[in-house]
């Protein structure tokens, strides 16, 4: 995500004002795909914690979020404090080649859904404030420096040369990683042994279609300009999903007997999540394996959840996770150093390398390891401070009327 860039360029800008609308457009649609899959007593409940981050988190980013990730007066572990405020930035400051402004928006609009999509582990028992109190803590205290970590050249990642095009270990590893600790801290739904099925399917395949849209400025828009890169980014965005999709269907054709709708949208999710860390840097062959080998084996940990005693609501563990796990690991052995020179680590063969596959493997400990401590920390001194779940008879009337007082559904 780095720009060498130093005039303006009219025809970066407009891909990149165009990129940055598509992925805030990434939340209404992570929403729908949610709360599609929760029940329907809690559909608005769960559709707010992905819409109220485009609130909360956005002024966190304003004031405090952007420095601590992309400030170059911090260090290798977090950024400094003077760009807090936009300071110092203005309308003719530049990013490379876009203006500063448009980059600040399109980072912005990641650190946006980032927690939204930790709320998927934790559905229908948790507080609506409490929640806005974590995502705050949580985007503060992980994600700006992680960001900073990966995606600022000071960063000890990437110091170190791991590679994350578009945020694999920035967006899901940290999410799915949070999500797994949270929901393991806070225990399951009740129910849960009667069976939990999605209430509304339409809505789960929509929000998957309009995440799969947006998906294109998440991917090609990290190759911050209109350029090779930005369109390999694209068709890799084009291609994976379809071999996600592919994938969990004959695995669940063979495993079930019947191929679903909801595993349709659930494998193309999977598809796009392995391809995001990978789709400046593999061909587009690659990059279908890659999809098929995530789908594959988040498909495993989808229906051995129950099994293996955590209640992941909405497989944000199962899907990002996994996906933010496979994808970052599989750079070590596909990345191509001729695809994206700039991105390339560690070796000089045209796969890669032992180096590269290293500093991935540094990358994800590191990530996921300090993702999985602060959210504990964070989901324990919540809930024993002002409670973070809701008590029993709110979760059996359901999240919807309990704490916001309407219904999806007046009929």
């Amino acid at each position: 995500m780095n720009a060498t860039a130093s005039a303006l360029d009219t025809g970066d800008t407009a891909w990149m004002l165009v990129s940055t609308a598509m992925v805030l457009f990434m939340i209404p649609g992570l929403a729908l795909f949610y709360g599609g899959l929760a029940r329907s007593k809690n559909m608005l409940g769960t559709m707010m914690h992905s819409f109220i981050t485009m609130g909360v988190i956005t002024l966190q980013w304003m004031v405090i979020g952007y420095s601590l990730a992309f400030s170059d007066g911090g260090n290798g572990l977090v950024g400094g404090i003077d760009l807090a405020f936009l300071r110092g930035i203005g309308p003719e400051s530049l990013h490379g080649s876009i203006p500063a402004f448009l980059w600040i928006a399109f980072q912005g609009a990641f650190a946006c859904i980032t927690p939204a999509l930790i709320s998927g582990a934790i559905a229908e028992r948790i507080r609506f404030g409490p929640y806005i109190v974590f995502i705050l803590l949580w985007s503060t205290l992980v994600y700006d420096p992680v960001c900073h970590w990966v995606w600022h050249p000071n960063g000890f990642l990437a110091q170190a040369g791991a590679i994350d095009f578009a945020g694999g270990l920035v967006v899901h590893l940290t999410s799915g990683i949070a999500g797994l600790a949270a929901c393991i801290i806070l225990g399951k739904r009740h129910g849960l042994e009667r069976g939990i099925m999605p209430h509304n399917m339409v809505h789960v395949v929509l929000g998957a279609g309009i995440l799969w849209f947006g998906w294109f400025g998440f991917n090609a828009g990290s190759a911050v300009g209109s350029n090779g890169t930005a369109a390999l980014a694209f068709l890799n965005t084009f291609v994976g999903p379809a071999a996600g999709i592919c994938t969990w269907l004959l695995i669940e054709k063979a495993h079930l007997g019947k191929s679903s709708a909801l595993g349709g949208a659930t494998g193309a999710i999977a598809g796009l999540a392995a391809v995001t860390p990978a789709a400046g840097s593999v061909l587009p062959f690659a990059a279908m394996a890659l999809a098929a080998v995530t789908a594959g084996v988040c498909y495993v940990f989808v229906a051995k959840k129950q099994s293996m005693g955590y209640d992941d609501a909405l497989d944000a563990f199962g899907v990002h996770g996994i996906a933010g796990i496979v994808g970052p690991l599989a750079i070590g052995v596909i990345a191509s150093q001729g695809v994206n020179s700039l991105l390339f680590h560690g070796s000089d063969t045209a796969l890669g390398g032992m180096d590269q596959l290293l500093a991935q493997v540094k990358a994800l400990a590191a990530v996921g390891g300090y993702s999985m401590v602060v959210t504990g920390i964070l989901v324990i001194t919540i809930e024993k401070t002002i409670g973070f779940r809701v008590g029993k008879d709110v979760e059996e009337q359901g999240l919807d009327l309990s704490l916001h007082g309407e219904k999806a559904y007046n009929h």
